[in-house]
């Protein structure tokens, strides 16, 4: 470990807009701001703390007033980064680093920092860069120089620089271009490797949830295998992917996907739509939601809302696995267990203590039974339509043209039949 290295002071604070519709509970919402910065290996979090204000301020966010009183603070306690955690105009940027002599990173480039640190498929490492590049260019009224990485994150955090806006802009744009091609290499030899998974015959279960749900530790606890499990906002972000058995059960396929959250910025949702492609192609869901959260309910209608809009449709399988019920009191985690006997969708487990994972198991292995079967398909030559919804599929394992058509192969779920013979 770089003990050496010289770890930057931050503060976190958390902007309560009254006016701002979205508005969130400030208390959570800093809690989640300073867990965020957590993340981060090179921060040191010193302080944090609310301010409350009626509207934003354009020019400076907040008011002189409170401008004065947190410099001072700033001072006294010698902090050199001061994390938002909400959007920050350049503008607004640029005048409070200024009045307060330090560096201002906003939510969404604290978010990106922790990205670009955890990214580790080449895929992942470029639609991070490409969301970086995209947040910097309208970031020019004061400039970059940190293009060319001088740290192992984006930089955001060190780097002087002061450079022309225009070059930059350029700089930007091209990098872009080169980026977008590299990916769409990458994204097209990726189809390739689905399709190939696509021919073995394990069913894909998906672990998603909020970020610090606790996926990592259910992961590790069914699979035995050890990825990075810590308590720490995003420790995953490349989809991790492990054969298990299912007892009495086909062998599946289970993969860990990236921590969802909250008021994701739009330029960050495409960075991970690869690494949550693997929920559109599991034939069940695992909803992990940490139970002892205060925010356990707003939390599963974000993770609720980002599966719809990835696509994921209404009659995919899906359980909700409510963990962490070693950290609730005994009354509260009685009635959880009571909760989940009366649903077949519902298991309250502590992947901790391994509570309930058993079960959680076996009921996978139900929800999969006769998973996937082979067909044989005659299609009339006029039949292109159903033929290309085969193939997007990713179902067809060998095709042959007859005189009548085609006769396909394929190995598909009933689900898929089903909505095959809609077409």
């Amino acid at each position: 470990m770089e003990h050496d290295r010289k770890r930057t002071r931050a503060w976190v604070l958390h902007p309560d807009i009254k006016s701002d519709r979205e508005r969130r509970d400030a208390v959570p919402a800093l809690e989640e701001g300073v867990a965020l910065a957590a993340a981060l290996p090179d921060l040191d979090v010193v302080g944090s703390n609310v301010v409350g204000l009626p509207k934003a301020h354009p020019g400076m966010l907040f008011g002189s007033g409170k401008i004065e009183e947190l410099k001072a603070v700033f001072k006294s306690e010698e902090v050199e980064l001061v994390l938002i955690d909400g959007p920050v105009s350049p503008v607004q940027q640029r005048n409070l680093e200024k009045a307060w002599k330090v560096k201002i990173l906003d939510r969404t480039g604290l978010i990106l920092e922790i990205f670009s640190d955890r990214a580790r498929t080449r895929e992942g490492v470029l639609q991070v860069e490409m969301a970086a590049l995209s947040y910097q260019r309208t970031r020019l009224v004061r400039a970059w120089t940190h293009l060319e990485r001088q740290r192992g994150g984006l930089g955001f955090v060190g780097g002087p620089g002061e450079t022309q806006i225009e070059a930059d802009r350029r700089a930007i744009d091209e990098q872009l271009v080169r980026l977008r091609r590299q990916l769409d290499k990458v994204v097209k030899t990726r189809t390739l490797h689905r399709a190939a998974r696509a021919k073995v015959p394990y069913p894909i279960v998906a672990l998603v949830g909020y970020t610090n749900a606790g996926k990592s530790t259910v992961f590790n606890r069914l699979t035995g295998a050890e990825v990075m499990a810590k308590d720490m906002l995003f420790a995953t972000l490349d989809p991790t992917m492990r054969r298990v058995e299912l007892p009495d059960g086909p062998e599946v396929i289970l993969s860990d996907t990236v921590g969802f959250i909250s008021d994701l910025p739009t330029e960050l949702v495409a960075a991970f739509r690869a690494t949550l492609e693997e929920v559109l192609a599991a034939d069940v869901i695992l909803h992990v939601r940490d139970i002892s959260h205060s925010e356990s309910d707003h939390q599963a209608e974000d993770v609720a809302q980002i599966l719809n809009s990835l696509g994921v449709d209404e009659d995919r399988a899906l359980i909700e696995v409510w963990n962490k019920i070693d950290q609730l009191s005994p009354e509260e985690a009685e009635a959880c267990r009571q909760r989940a006997e009366r649903s077949d969708d519902l298991f309250a487990i502590s992947a901790l203590t391994g509570e309930g994972l058993p079960e959680l198991l076996a009921q996978i292995a139900l929800k999969l039974q006769g998973v996937r079967h082979t067909d044989v398909l005659h299609l009339e030559f006029s039949q292109g339509k159903q033929r290309a919804w085969l193939f997007k599929e990713e179902v067809v394992q060998s095709e042959e043209q007859t005189d009548e058509g085609f006769e396909l192969t394929v190995r598909w779920t009933d689900l898929q039949k089903a909505r095959f013979e809609k077409l």
